[in-house]
């Protein structure tokens, strides 16, 4: 059993690593600062490499779901405090992506090279954009709480976790899951797309889908409220219209 100190500093240890892997996902997005990024020289051949990088999609994408599921939760809090489940779920997700980075398999072939400056420049800023709407979704709810900060700062202090009420804050009352939003703009808004990065692209969105269907489910149950929101808020390109700010989602 951990003690209040070692709870707090693991928790610590979590989400440095998970700035590690935020900062390791974006260079290898952006070919910059790797030894081996998402467009390197192709080193296997493309069928090989294609099987690979499905693979760790597919490793990266159930890590995501299983873990993040309330069924696994309640099963995995009796082998570890419950008050440090956010933040090994966080390293696990770490591990995932640090993992399909380490064995990413580029493969070559271009679909598309946009040339036109000021085009290029567009799909740049759109990338841009995606990267501030993905921290800023963070903040908007609670980023310290969806990092596990929250629950080892309140178990050091002594405190019982409270969990976050149902908020729609900022970019929620357009939209109901902004952070995925954000993502599909850093993966799709690139002037030059490559097969790789096309089989990237393609399984990440893939898996946003698939796991916002998992996660509205459980935000149903847990929220009332949610229901009601999803009727209202499109899930993910805003249409103009914009929920009332009393209601929230805490978790999506």
């Amino acid at each position: 059993m951990l003690n209040r100190t070692t709870s707090f500093l693991y928790g610590v240890l979590s989400y440095a690593v998970s700035l590690v892997a935020f900062l390791a996902i974006a260079a290898f997005l952006g070919n910059v600062g790797l030894a081996k990024t998402i467009d390197s020289e192709p080193q296997v051949p493309f069928t090989h490499a294609l099987a690979i990088n499905c693979a760790l999609l597919a490793l990266f994408a159930l890590q995501h779901s299983i873990m993040a599921r309330p069924w696994f939760k309640a099963i995995w809090t009796r082998v570890i405090p419950p008050v440090v489940e956010r933040s090994t779920y966080l390293l696990f997700s770490c591990a995932a992506v640090f993992l399909l980075i380490w064995n990413w398999q580029p493969m070559g072939g271009v679909i598309w090279n946009v040339e036109t400056p000021q085009l290029r420049v567009t799909l740049y800023a759109l990338q841009a954009t995606g990267w501030i709407v993905v921290l800023a979704a963070t903040f908007l709810l609670n980023h310290f709480d969806l990092f596990g900060l929250r629950q080892v700062w309140l178990h050091l202090q002594g405190k019982a976790y409270t969990p976050l009420v149902f908020r729609t804050p900022g970019m929620y009352r357009f939209v109901r899951h902004p952070l995925y939003l954000g993502w599909l703009l850093v993966f799709w808004s690139t002037p030059t797309m490559t097969a790789a990065h096309l089989v990237f692209a393609a399984g990440m969105a893939t898996y946003i889908f698939v796991a916002i269907q998992f996660e509205e489910r459980d935000l149903t149950q847990l929220h009332r409220e949610y229901a009601e929101y999803r009727q209202r808020v499109p899930m993910i390109l805003p249409t103009g219209s914009a929920a009332p700010s009393g209601t929230s989602d805490a978790n999506a």
